[in-house]
């Protein structure tokens, strides 16, 4: 194997393919990348078992062949070069790299050790690249992190003909963004549970490209199922969690409120980051409405307290409520608008955030719901 490429084209590629490495692979060999040179083609490949990456960049070649080295070694390295064109070939067990005055020498693992990429399921339809990265990135916040919950760790897809939707839930918040898209079946009616951190790299990296994503799913037993994304010259596989007994978590949303509030978003994040800096970790931040407007508080420890007032237009009862700060924060830089509307039954139910538009109504696609901290004053 021996080509020539150019150095960002290279480093794109490997450090987009590397980022999905496991940090503690059950085998050497999933540690690496797989560089594959073919009809002047040059395919930059990772996977885990679990998810696979594979990324298309147009080479000079002078010889076609595989290498497999470590990719985290090779990420940090071409990140690192001079903007020259790169010389790389593989020469016995080794993987030499020329660019300019630098020169590298990489030890080289089995190519035949490493396990054959899964192919792309059956395509499903596309979607609008930056639409769908923006909306992956309003849902997956909401995702859980506790490993030994799953299910919460996931995004769910639910497919019903030209309607996408997007939900996620760590069961303190959720989120929940509906939008539409191009089916390859009108009639499609399909639900799958991706894991998060999969969507959101995945989406993240895809949205920059243009154009459009075509989404791709295999339905098997319960969490055998697999998803692929592929856009511009790269395309990505996941396995799909375990999503049979996912909560009907839609039914969170109430169906009427007894109060509401429009409040400018930057203003409210500025004032929200400003009070908490004397909350403890756990402790609520405290958001009072009234006909006057909001009042934002937070206490910690030896007595440390902090309060700000802000404008806000609020319709209803006066009442108190206490959230998460970094939950509130999430919601809010997440609403792609710069008014919110927070909806209230009572300061002990789940309130809804939705983002508004100039003229002051509800923009639809999109609605977060954060849970209520009780407090005692």
């Amino acid at each position: 194997m021996k080509f020539r490429v150019e150095r960002d084209a290279l480093a794109d590629a490997v450090a987009w393919t590397a980022k999905s490495l496991p940090s503690r692979p059950s085998v050497p060999v999933l540690a690496g990348v797989l560089l594959r040179v073919a009809e002047g083609s040059l395919h930059v490949s990772g996977f885990d078992y679990e998810v696979s990456s594979q990324v298309t960049v147009e080479v000079q070649a002078d010889a076609d062949g595989a290498a497999l080295v470590s990719g985290r070694l090779l990420a940090e390295i071409t990140k690192a070069l001079p903007a020259k064109p790169v010389d790389i070939a593989a020469v016995g067990s080794h993987l030499e790299l020329v660019c300019g005055s630098a020169r590298f020498t990489l030890p080289t693992m089995p190519v035949e050790d490493y396990p054959t990429l899964p192919e792309m399921p059956a395509s499903a339809g596309t979607i609008d690249a930056a639409a769908f990265a923006a909306a992956v990135g309003q849902v997956a916040i909401a995702a859980g992190r506790d490993e030994t919950l799953p299910m919460m760790t996931g995004v769910r897809i639910e497919l019903n003909g030209s309607t996408l939707a997007m939900l996620a839930t760590d069961r303190y918040r959720l989120a929940l963004r509906e939008m539409q898209w191009q089916p390859d079946d009108p009639e499609i009616s399909l639900n799958a549970l991706v894991p998060a951190k999969t969507l959101h790299d995945t989406a993240k990296t895809l949205g920059p490209i243009g154009g459009h994503v075509t989404m791709a799913l295999a339905q098997g037993a319960a969490g055998e199922g697999m998803i692929g994304f592929a856009g511009g010259t790269r395309r990505t596989t996941s396995r799909l969690l375990d999503g049979a007994n996912y909560p009907p978590v839609r039914s969170l949303f109430p169906s009427s409120h007894n109060a509401e509030a429009r409040v400018a978003v930057s203003t409210l994040i500025e004032v929200v980051k400003r009070v908490s800096l004397v909350a403890e970790r756990t402790t609520p931040v405290l958001l009072s409405f009234s006909s006057d407007g909001l009042v934002v508080e937070a206490g910690g420890t030896e007595d440390a307290r902090a309060s700000e007032a802000m404008e806000a237009t609020f319709t209803g009862e006066a009442l108190t409520i206490g959230f998460n700060p970094g939950y509130l924060i999430d919601g809010l830089q997440n609403l792609g608008a710069a008014t919110a509307l927070f909806s209230f039954v009572d300061a002990f139910k789940p309130a809804v955030i939705s983002p508004c538009g100039e003229d002051g109504e509800i923009i639809p696609g999109y609605r977060y719901l954060i849970m209520p901290i009780r407090v005692t004053r």
